[in-house]
C-alpha cells in the first residue's frame, strides 16, 4: 500500500491517551500503531473523548510531516 493510499484509507482503532487541559491525545489502530492528535480532530467538535472509546478516523501529515489522525469519528 502506497503513503497516499494509507492516509486516505478510513480506519478503526481506540483512544489510548487523551490530555483535556492540551487537547492532545493518541489513538491506537487495529495494527498496534499510535498515532497523535488534537481535539480539533473529532468530527463531531467536541474538546473531550473519552479513553478506550471506539474510533474510525484517517491519517494525514501533520506537525514535521509526520502521520496523525485526522476526521476521527467516535462509535
Amino acid at each position: 500500500m502506497t503513503h497516499s493510499a494509507r492516509m486516505n484509507a478510513t480506519r478503526t482503532g481506540s483512544v489510548a491517551a487523551f490530555d483535556d487541559l492540551r487537547g492532545l491525545g493518541t489513538v491506537l489502530d487495529e495494527d498496534g500503531r499510535r498515532y497523535p492528535f488534537h481535539c480539533t480532530a473529532v468530527s463531531d467538535g467536541t474538546r473531550h473523548i473519552e479513553i478506550g472509546r471506539p474510533v474510525i478516523f484517517t491519517l494525514a501529515a501533520g506537525h514535521l510531516g509526520r502521520l496523525e489522525a485526522r476526521d476521527i469519528v467516535a462509535l
